[in-house]
């Protein structure tokens, strides 16, 4: 099924204008995910809107939006009100301004969109407004319109496309002081610098995120197979935690666990892959889309309710 855009419009530099379409660029429902159900029936829990002081239902239309001003004194809103102060969205990503990408600082990112041509016409536009920005080896900073709100998005090419990325306001990143004023300050020795430099040699590498595996992920879905099957849970032995007090000692301690394997073969690293239990699973659970490539090694048992 092809994706669904989040928002169509329009993307300008000046007097360039193209239409395009954005779309969520990540997506959490490949996750494991719970409902909660009432463990003597083994039914699902429906929740409801009740008055907090006289647990009655209240029905969805009775139901209005209240700002607390102190406790238990609102000022009450209406929808129409916040209609009559909605943005109205011009349907226009305008380009404003070109930044370095160090300029951004991390905080301020929030989430990544794609954006595409939305249609067959303004592929020449698009590809003049992306290769301007890569030409550049800027950020085109614009803003956009998405549920009635205004957000800043930083936009950079990306293949054949763009990137576009929301940015916060700064009302909405804490300051740091409040967090960092109360760390000491702490004399570090070379010895113990140079210590640390070998460790993080030994470690240097790029970033491949296939090499990560969601080690959580994995054990719910061993988890969930092995109750479906029947087996029984048993916990698993945690490791015993090591108590190095002197600082020196654990470096150089990291030091040798780092050497090690180096001194054992000089054979090439390859990334690590995945574990199979976050590509398939043995026995699909209801709901869930099984990868691709993943091969059915025998049929899914017929879903039980089993208790641990």
């Amino acid at each position: 099924m092809a994706p669904r855009a989040n928002w169509k419009g329009f993307l300008r530099l000046s007097l360039v204008t193209c239409p395009v379409a954005l779309y969520p660029a990540t997506s959490e429902s490949e996750k494991i995910s719970f409902n909660q159900l009432n463990r003597q029936t083994g039914h699902r829990i429906k929740y409801l809107k009740v008055d907090a002081d006289t647990g009655d239902e209240v029905p969805n239309e009775d139901i209005v939006k209240g700002y607390e001003l102190e406790k238990g004194q609102y000022i009450e809103v209406s929808k129409e009100e916040l209609e009559e102060i909605a943005l109205e969205s011009t349907r226009t990503i305008e380009i404003d301004e070109f930044v370095d990408r160090t300029d951004i600082d991390p905080r301020y990112l929030i989430r990544p969109y794609y954006i595409r041509p939305d249609g067959k016409v303004g592929h020449d536009a698009f590809a003049v407004i992306r290769e301007t920005i890569r030409e550049l080896d800027k950020v085109a900073i614009g803003r956009v319109v998405l549920t009635n709100r205004e957000h800043i998005i930083a936009l950079e090419p990306m293949d054949k496309g763009l990137v576009g990325t929301l940015l916060r306001y700064p009302y909405e990143v804490r300051g740091e002081q409040e967090y960092f004023d109360e760390i000491q300050d702490v004399k570090v020795t070379k010895d113990m610098l140079d210590l640390a430099r070998h460790i993080v040699n030994q470690k240097a590498g790029n970033f491949e995120p296939e090499k990560f595996e969601d080690h959580y992920e994995t054990a719910l879905i061993e988890l969930i197979n092995q109750k479906r099957a029947g087996k029984p849970i048993t916990p698993k032995e945690k490791p015993a935690a090591t108590n190095v007090v002197n600082l020196m000692e654990a470096l150089r301690r990291s030091v040798g666990q780092e050497l090690a394997p180096a001194k054992a073969g000089k054979a090439a690293k390859q990334p690590r892959k995945a574990a199979a239990g976050q590509k398939e699973m043995l026995m699909p659970i209801a709901g869930k889309k099984p990868a691709k490539e993943a091969v059915a090694k025998k049929p899914a048992a017929k879903a039980q309710r089993k208790s641990a």
